[in-house]
């Protein structure tokens, strides 16, 4: 899975068989041997994107709804789900590697 910040399916030529966007021949190697999503929903905020994401769960759930700033009360709860934890279970190696505006905890 690879999870984009401020893209849009036009900015990969994936979507677009090379017509538009720039050219992502690593993406498009990625989604020809794989699965390429067409139907997209996007919460309001990266901050509540990344944890439906992670979390599986709404943003309201989480409490994820804005964006975290630095000291801020706002975050995952320990005992809020995780992918990761999910998919390691499975004998799945994850990582990440980037922002992720989940919190200090």
């Amino acid at each position: 899975m690879i999870w984009g910040d401020d893209i849009g399916w036009g900015n990969l030529s994936a979507y677009s068989h090379g017509v538009t966007g720039a050219p992502t021949p690593n993406i498009d190697r990625i989604a020809n041997e794989g699965v390429l999503f067409t139907d997209h929903y996007a919460q309001p905020s990266c901050t509540a994107g990344r944890a439906a994401f992670i979390t599986g769960q709404y943003p309201i759930r989480s409490g994820m709804t804005t964006v975290g700033q630095p000291g801020d009360t706002l975050g995952l709860q320990k005992e809020s789900p995780c992918i990761a934890e999910v998919l390691k279970a499975e004998g799945y190696a994850t990582g990440h590697f980037g922002k992720n505006h989940l919190g200090d905890r």
